[in-house]
């Protein structure tokens, strides 16, 4: 299991300075986002990332395996506690009012 980064970035995500990457893939069981502007998740069964709110506003995911996404607080769209991808899937969410919302799709995800 891994985590594979691009080069390093600092981002300033609701007046904190977050020391990221802009992107990562992530081959881990379970993963919180930290200011990425995009992840692919791939070589592990399934994977349980979280939302972070205070490291991340805005993120594109991309499923190369059974992904869950989960909002660290409230729901998705206002109305989803998880947020379920296939393999092939990907979208795009923004942390907007204290809430996650889907911003794009390519309409692959299983509710």
């Amino acid at each position: 299991m891994s985590i594979i980064r691009s080069i390093p970035v600092d981002k300033i995500i609701a007046g904190n300075l977050v020391k990221t990457s802009e992107l990562a893939i992530v081959a881990e069981k379970e993963y919180s986002t930290n200011g990425e502007y995009a992840l692919v998740v791939r070589n592990v069964s399934e994977c349980k990332i979280i939302l972070d709110s205070k490291t991340t506003d805005r993120i594109k995911i991309k499923a190369m395996t059974k992904v869950s996404i989960f909002p660290d607080k409230n729901k998705i769209d206002e109305d989803w506690d998880v947020l379920d991808l296939d393999r092939g899937a990907c979208v795009e969410l923004v942390h907007l009012n204290q809430t996650w919302f889907i911003l794009s799709s390519d309409g692959l995800k299983i509710w």
